[in-house]
């Protein structure tokens, strides 16, 4: 309808201004209570003229509280003061300045700045008992109640601010927490890339030498008369030395001084046993099962799937407090899935044990595969993967 975008400005308006309107409120009511009042009893020293405005002027610096968040307060305050000494009984006989005084106490202890608040207590005291000094016939009671009864009304916004201070601070240590968790996730996924990195240099570089050396065996086979035969070989065998030379170049920078040179073979499923049996000499109990025929992999694939088990084993042992660790391989037509479970108190999917699952998700992703980790129903945790594999 055509009034309703004028409506909800009308009403963010209102919601942006509602304090100032309420000030606006209170300091017409101030005016209107000490109209009507002025004049009852021969100890008013001014007209409903002046003490009305005046009554006014006390609760008018509130409305200026969004621009002078400080200065506002203050000003209630002396004001306050200020027309007691032109009438005592103004202030104190005023329901609605007593409600005015109260909320500027409030505000002066919900202050950030400890300095400012605690200046914000003196003047709420030193103001009050001036108040209650030109009180005529004020008894011991009013020098009591009055400071007493602001301070209160200081104290609680002290409580209020202390409390969103504390609040908001266990914000920013959880968002630092979640920054710092992040960054490590990423760190440690950069780091696993970067060994990914360097195992595959070492499964390729393995395959192209054996490639090479098979076509130079070839070429030194073929007859004379195979000019154009050796020619082509010659060719796949430079290439494939150029290819060797290039990847140990490239992967030279990613590998640290501390690695080894990587002249071991890269593991894969034909040592799961080994790594089983090596963590029973641990004192764990494992149990190993195979399902389906066992096939051929890609040696990138293979490692991969090593390096699943021993994660999962890695985690069982560190973190689980596992009583008993199993490790599932089933080999379906096109498909390799890998499980390795335990009945310990399960470690959560933050990966205490150096982000290793966020690692182990990074080299699934590589071969399209699919990865989950995280406690079991029955208790324990569970780690699961499904990789594609290559007819």
């Amino acid at each position: 309808m055509p009034y309703a975008p004028s409506m909800q400005r009308s009403q963010a308006f209102a919601r942006g201004y509602a304090f100032e309107a309420a000030m606006l409120a209170l300091a017409a009511a101030a005016a209107i209570e000490t109209a009507v009042g002025s004049g009852r009893s021969d100890t008013d020293r001014l007209s409903p003229w002046v003490a009305a405005p005046a009554a006014a002027a006390i609760v008018v610096p509130l409305l200026f509280r969004r621009w002078w968040p400080a200065a506002s307060l203050f000003g209630v305050w002396v004001i306050a003061a200020a027309v007691s000494f032109m009438d005592g009984r103004l202030v104190i006989s005023t329901g609605s300045l007593f409600v005015g005084g109260t909320c500027a106490a409030f505000l002066l202890g919900t202050q950030r700045n400890a300095t400012l608040s605690r200046a914000g207590l003196v003047a709420i005291l030193v103001s009050s008992a001036i108040i209650a000094y030109n009180e005529p016939g004020g008894g011991t009671g009013v020098y009591v109640f009055t400071p007493a009864s602001f301070a209160l009304a200081w104290i609680a916004g002290l409580a209020i601010q202390q409390r969103g201070a504390r609040a908001e601070a266990a914000e920013q240590r959880a968002a630092t927490l979640v920054r710092d968790r992040e960054a490590s996730t990423l760190a440690a996924i950069a780091e696993e890339r970067t060994r990914i990195a360097r195992e595959l240099h070492d499964v390729l570089g393995h395959s192209v030498s054996v490639m090479t050396i098979q076509a130079s065996a070839v070429r030194r086979m073929l007859t004379p008369e195979q000019a154009r035969e050796r020619e082509a070989l010659l060719t796949v065998e430079r290439t494939g030395r150029e290819a060797l030379a290039e990847m140990r170049r490239l992967v030279g920078i990613l590998r640290l001084p501390e690695d080894d040179p990587g002249l071991e073979p890269q593991p894969g499923l034909d040592r799961v046993a080994g790594l089983v049996e090596q963590t029973r000499e641990l004192g764990f109990a494992v149990g190993l099962r195979i399902e389906g025929e066992p096939t051929p992999l890609p040696p990138g694939l293979d490692l991969t799937a090593y390096r699943i088990v021993q994660e999962g084993l890695t985690n069982a042992r560190k973190h689980s407090n596992a009583s008993q660790t199993d490790v599932f391989l089933r080999y379906e037509p096109g498909c390799l899935e890998i499980e390795v479970s335990d009945n310990g108190r399960g470690a959560t999917t933050t990966d205490q044990g150096g982000h290793g699952l966020a690692g182990m998700r990074e080299r699934v992703t590589i071969y399209n595969g699919e990865f989950e980790a995280g406690p079991r129903p029955g208790g324990g945790f569970r780690l699961r993967a499904r990789l594609p594999v290559p007819r």
